[in-house]
C-alpha cells in the first residue's frame, strides 16, 4: 500500500528530529526545516517538513504544494495564527510568519528560483500565485508555546528567575506593539502611494501580537497566578485585579483584530484612536503587573529545578 502524504511527512519529521536535522530520501542534501502551525479551526499543532531559502538575511518558505491548485493547509493555518515554531537543524525557535506581497513578493520569489529552480516549475504548472512567506525570527527569547520570545529590537535578557521571565515576555509584547504602531502609522500616512504589501504585514503582526498576548495571559491565569496565590496569600487581591484586567485587555485586543481586518477601508482617525487605546491600556497593565509581581517572582528560579 502506498504511503499517504501525511504518513510520509510524519516519517520525515521523525527522521529529522532523530538525526539532528539530516534526512535521506528525496530531501537528502537539501535545505529542510520543520514548520509547526496551529490549525485554523482545530487549534491543534501540525508539523510539516519544508524546503527553505535564505536571501538578504531572510528565512523564506514557499507555499508551493508542488504546484497544486490550492494553498497547502499549513499556509492557511499561519494566515489565521502567524506565530509558528521552526526547527532548523538542532535549533528550535519561534517566528512570525508574514507572506510577502506585491513587488516584494516578486523580488523574493526571483531570489528563491535562483536558489531552487524547481519552484519556478511549480509556478508554471498552476495559475495560483505561490505565496512566499518570511519567517521573522525574534532576536532572543523562549518559545511562544511556553510564553513569548523577546522582540527583535529588545536587548538580550538573562533569565534566572520567574521575574526575569516575566520581563522577557513583556519585552516581546512591548516590541511587537511598537512595531505594529509604527507600521500602522506608515500605512495610514502614506495615502494613495502606500506600499501595497503593508496591509497584510500589519495584519500578521497584529495577529501575532494578539496571539502572543493571549498565550501569555492564559499561562498566567491558569498556572502562574494560582501558584502565586498558594505560595503568597497576601497577593490574592492583586492577582484577582490583574485577572480582571486580562479580561479588559482581551476585549480591546478583539476590537483591534476586527479593526485591522478592515484596515484598507478603515477611517484613519478611528483606527489610530483604537490602536492608541489598546496600546495605552496594555502598557498600563504591563507596568502594573511588574510593580506588583516582580518582588515575589524574583525569588523563584526559572526554569524550575529539575527541568
Amino acid at each position: 500500500m502506498p504511503m499517504s502524504s501525511l504518513s510520509f511527512d510524519q516519517a520525515v519529521v521523525e527522521e529529522f528530529r532523530a538525526r539532528g536535522g539530516r534526512v535521506g530520501g528525496p530531501f537528502e542534501g537539501g535545505d529542510l526545516l520543520l514548520l509547526t502551525t496551529v490549525g485554523e479551526r482545530s487549534g491543534r499543532e501540525h508539523t510539516v517538513p519544508l524546503g527553505f531559502v535564505r536571501t538578504d538575511g531572510l528565512l523564506l518558505v514557499v507555499a508551493s504544494a508542488a504546484g497544486a491548485p490550492e494553498h497547502p493547509q499549513w499556509y492557511r493555518n499561519l494566515l489565521a495564527r502567524p506565530l509558528v515554531r521552526v526547527e532548523l537543524g538542532t535549533e528550535v525557535f519561534d517566528a512570525t510568519a508574514v507572506p510577502a506581497e506585491g513587488d516584494r513578493r516578486e523580488r523574493l520569489f526571483e531570489a528563491v528560483v535562483r536558489s531552487a529552480p524547481g519552484y519556478g516549475d511549480y509556478q508554471r504548472h498552476t495559475t495560483r500565485l505561490l505565496p512566499v512567506v518570511v519567517l521573522e525570527r525574534p532576536g532572543v527569547g523562549a518559545g511562544i508555546g511556553t510564553e513569548a520570545g523577546a522582540g527583535a529590537d529588545a536587548p538580550a535578557r538573562e533569565v534566572a528567575s520567574l521575574a526575569d521571565k516575566l520581563l522577557e515576555v513583556h519585552d516581546w509584547l512591548r516590541a511587537q506593539l511598537r512595531q505594529l504602531r509604527a507600521e500602522t502609522e506608515a500605512h495610514l500616512t502614506a495615502g494613495a502611494g502606500r506600499a501595497p504589501t503593508l496591509g497584510l504585514q500589519i495584519r500578521q503582526h497584529c495577529l501575532a501580537f494578539c496571539q502572543g498576548l493571549t498565550v501569555h495571559h492564559t499561562g498566567e491565569d491558569r498556572g502562574v497566578f494560582p501558584a502565586l496565590a498558594r505560595s503568597h496569600p497576601e497577593l490574592r487581591g492583586v492577582l484577582e485585579q490583574l485577572a480582571e484586567e486580562h479580561r479588559t485587555v482581551a476585549r480591546l485586543k478583539d476590537e483591534l483584530v476586527a479593526l485591522v481586518s478592515g484596515l484598507d477601508s478603515a477611517e484613519p482617525e478611528p483606527f489610530r484612536a483604537a490602536l492608541a487605546r489598546t496600546a495605552d491600556e496594555l502598557e498600563a497593565h504591563l507596568a502594573h503587573e511588574e510593580r506588583e509581581l516582580l518582588p515575589a517572582l524574583a525569588g523563584i528560579p526559572f526554569p524550575p529545578p529539575g527541568r
